[in-house]
């Protein structure tokens, strides 16, 4: 796997991978960024929560119980001083589903969490890394 990541303006980039899809990335104004996209470690937390739901979506269509609606809330604390990497995180899994096996819905979250997904497993290593799982709540 390979990125290319380049200078758009001052602190503004874009960045294509394999899948030859670009991805813009900005910093604060403070920082010389225009504020028009998202930051780096945002995108992390947002490659975590894809990659889990791709996992989950994925296996629990695999054991016939699908979701109607799903959707990941992923939260983070980060150390004060630098580097200042992710130190907890935390992900709500939020599900919506008249045919939905809570059994089944806990054990594909439970495989992605700890088998399949390589970027929660790489968290894990250097976070606490901590998830609820919402079925049929209201907000």
């Amino acid at each position: 796997m390979k990125v290319e990541i380049q200078r758009a303006k001052n602190a503004t980039f874009i960045s294509k991978g394999d899948s030859g899809n670009w991805v813009v990335m900005d910093s604060k104004k403070d920082f010389g960024g225009q504020d028009a996209a998202s930051r780096p470690m945002e995108l992390l937390l947002m490659g975590l929560g894809g990659c889990t739901a791709m996992d989950i979506e994925s296996l629990l269509n695999k054991m016939r119980s699908p979701a109607d609606d799903f959707r990941v809330e992923v939260s983070a604390t980060r150390k004060d001083e630098h580097p200042k990497i992710f130190t907890k995180i935390h992900l709500d899994f939020y599900f919506q589903g008249k045919s939905l096996e809570e059994a089944k819905v806990k054990k594909a979250v439970k495989l992605s969490q700890e088998k399949y997904c390589g970027a929660a497993a790489m968290f894990g290593a250097v976070a606490e890394l901590t998830y609820d799982i919402h079925i049929n709540e209201e907000k």
